[in-house]
């Protein structure tokens, strides 16, 4: 059962496309809170290109690796892409100025649905933070 996310982001959406998918800017915005970060961000944004990241806890007691394979790219409106183990998500950006971005993802087997949810749920509130600013 797939899991769907929003937040409307006061930007214009070419804004909102380029910080979502630069790397030095995917290391700024993409964590849950102050004590989390991407330390490693790589992004080949076309169809067939890799998506690599690495997220983790500044203090380095856990981290783990985001690694997936863009399936379908449409500038200024979707992206899906599939993980090395498997799942899929899709992201539609809606409306110009303000933004509103939809994320929705098939979860993991093992880690508890509302985590996934608030997990990713507070990404997307931290890209809003940091597209507002």
């Amino acid at each position: 059962m797939p899991i769907t996310l929003s937040v409307e982001v006061n930007a214009s959406i070419d804004l909102v496309w380029k910080l979502w998918n630069t790397p030095e800017d995917i290391r700024h915005w993409n964590n849950v809170s102050d004590k989390w970060h991407t330390p490693s961000a790589q992004n080949d944004l076309r169809p067939g290109g890799r998506l690599s990241l690495v997220m983790g806890l500044k203090d380095g007691s856990f981290s783990f690796d985001f690694e997936a394979v863009y399936d379908e790219v449409r500038m200024h409106e979707f992206i899906s892409y599939t993980l090395t183990e498997g799942r899929r998500s899709e992201i539609q950006f809606t409306g110009t100025n303000p933004v509103t971005i939809t994320e929705t993802f098939e979860p993991n087997d093992h880690d508890p649905l509302e985590m996934q949810r608030d997990f990713c749920q507070a990404v997307l509130n931290s890209f809003k933070k940091y597209a507002e600013a």
